[in-house]
């Protein structure tokens, strides 16, 4: 990895910035939209044998303890929500 926001540091290094400040998230993101009563009432598990691309991602913490409290697979069932809503958009702007 590489970028204007890599920095290297030992572990001191790390306990400094955090204390200025310096680790916390910089991005502001406008909370997603809320999703109508029953939006995902007929959705279905779709197993898919593609390869998959590691990704750092932030989500809300309700919104990994519900997927977390399913029991194991979390990140393959959340793969699955995210794959329905690609199908359903895609169809939406192929009709």
């Amino acid at each position: 990895m590489t970028g204007k926001n890599m920095k290297r540091g030992g572990l001191n290094d790390l306990r400094k910035m955090k204390e200025r400040g310096e680790t916390n998230p910089t991005v502001n993101a406008e909370p997603a939209p809320e999703l109508l009563k029953g939006f995902w009432d007929d959705a279905e598990m779709v197993n898919r044998t593609v390869t998959k691309e590691p990704i750092s991602l932030r989500v809300d913490a309700d919104v990994l303890e519900f997927f977390k409290a399913q029991g194991k697979g979390h990140l393959t069932r959340m793969n699955a929500v995210l794959r329905s809503y690609v199908e359903a958009q895609r169809s939406k702007t192929h009709q």
